[in-house]
């Protein structure tokens, strides 16, 4: 049975959805104020692998991810740009898009925008004002944390030790207007200048966490089973969410809280920041790393693990990486020489290899084990694909197995037909045979060049002469 660390218990559970085979999950996305740095992409990619998996394992997945286009970096953005707030979201919004395709993230089934649901937002903050567990001060709206019994229950803090303005995104100079220190906003009074919308405690915009309670339930019901984001946002964004849904609807909001964990960069170990020079965009990655590579580098450590991104790092990832894919390329070579029919014992050890995926990543998405399987995997489709005879049943079957295991990772193979030689690369291939027959060596060794500067790689098997794109 599948199991998860649910954050709000400190503990592994077993996952047990609300309806039989259907996962409703939301996973907290990316204010769009800038391109996504590998921070958003770690996040981003821990949880389309386990959407992966769940759909590997033959589950829908409702999968919901928002856009805060709203907030104080946007408007500061928008100022420095001399440009719009929907402007700036827009443009990184697309880019966001783009970047995450490269890197074979599946789309979320809703990408809702807090723009777009603001009477749903201004419905939400009256309800609970009318509950009592809001209030407003000055045009502004806060929410009554000590009012919610169970509040700092997830980041496991008691509300008396909570550091005053614990929220990157409540400003101090609102502190005299709330009851409390530890009460924060769900509605802002607008400054002059700033985008707004009316309410009925004047023109304002939301505040940051109100957004997900609404786009969440309003998607995904009042109770839905998986909320997703990583560990920075544990306290305040989603105890608050907790708060003010749970207020609301007096509803348990999620039955499981998953939090991915950080990223370094380089050797030292090091936070990523702008100010140490080591912010690192995955717009600027891709122009220089295989998106695939960048994509099999996080998707192969376990979520709740920390990742040290270096060079090192990717450069080994990119070897294992290209080890999976020659090993599917070795699988498809062998098609055009299979004879009819299927090797039982191979069958066999490549159900055993299958299985043994499969327990690892009901173990809370252990990709780390999970991957060691995959890699045996790769190894017994080389073996096979190095025999004298081979059966194309068992080609088939390795070369799915393969493709569908690495999918969960995010990877992708090319169509079994893009590495068969076309008749001009193929006329070359048995020139050079013909010199190497020859002994002529020089004019072998000449062909081989060309093709490689055409990105043509030769690799010489007892099979024959097979070729791939490099």
């Amino acid at each position: 049975m599948l199991s998860v660390f649910n954050t709000l218990t400190r503990q592994k559970e077993p996952f047990k959805p609300i309806t039989p085979r259907v996962v409703k999950m939301y996973v907290c996305g990316p204010t769009v104020y800038n391109y996504i740095h590998i921070g958003n992409a770690r996040s981003a990619i821990a949880f389309d692998t386990i959407r992966r998996y769940f759909e590997y394992c033959g589950y829908h997945v409702d999968y919901v991810s928002n856009f805060t286009d709203v907030d104080d970096k946007l408007i500061k953005r928008a100022a420095e740009d001399h440009t719009t707030v929907p402007a700036v979201a827009d443009r990184f919004i697309k880019a966001f898009m783009e970047d995450t395709t490269a890197v074979n993230i599946e789309p979320a089934t809703v990408h809702p925008r807090a723009s777009e649901n603001i009477p749903e937002i201004i419905a939400f903050v009256q309800a609970l004002i009318e509950k009592g567990y809001a209030y407003e001060s000055a045009g502004d709206v806060y929410y009554r944390a000590r009012k919610f019994k169970k509040y700092g229950q997830l980041s496991d803090q008691r509300i008396d030790d909570l550091e005053v303005g614990a929220s990157q995104h409540t400003a101090d100079e609102e502190t005299d207007r709330k009851e409390d220190p530890i009460d924060f906003a769900l509605w802002k009074a607008a400054k002059p200048g700033e985008i707004s919308w009316e309410s009925p405690w004047g023109a304002g915009r939301p505040g940051w966490h109100i957004e997900c309670s609404v786009m969440s339930t309003k998607y995904l019901g009042d109770t839905f089973d998986i909320h997703g984001g990583g560990q920075d946002l544990e306290f305040p964004h989603h105890e608050n969410e907790i708060a003010q849904s749970e207020a609301k609807t007096g509803k348990t909001f999620a039955n499981y809280w998953l939090h991915n964990g950080f990223v370094t960069v380089g050797d030292d170990n090091e936070k990523m920041s702008k100010s140490l020079g080591n912010f690192v965009t995955v717009h600027d990655i891709i122009k220089t790393v295989d998106p695939q590579v960048l994509r099999f580098f996080m998707a192969t450590t376990q979520y709740r693990r920390p990742i040290q991104y270096t060079q090192a790092n990717l450069d080994e990832a990119a070897n294992n990486l290209d080890k999976l894919r020659n090993a599917y390329r070795n699988l498809t070579f062998r098609l055009q020489d299979a004879t009819s029919g299927a090797d039982a014992a191979v069958s066999e050890q490549l159900q055993t290899l299958t299985a043994n995926f499969g327990t690892a990543m009901d173990d809370d998405f252990n990709v780390q084990n999970g991957v060691a399987a995959v890699y045996e995997l790769a190894k017994l489709a080389n073996v096979y694909a190095a025999k004298s005879t081979v059966q194309k049943d068992t080609l088939l079957a390795l070369q799915t197995a393969l493709a569908n295991l690495t999918g969960v990772f995010g990877v992708t193979f090319e169509a079994t037909g893009e590495v068969l030689a076309d008749d001009a690369i193929q006329a070359l291939i048995d020139e050079r045979e013909a010199a190497r027959q020859a002994k002529d060596f020089a004019k072998a060794d000449q062909i081989r060049d060309d093709l490689k500067a055409q990105g043509i790689i030769l690799e010489d098997t007892p099979q024959g002469v097979r070729f791939r794109k490099e």
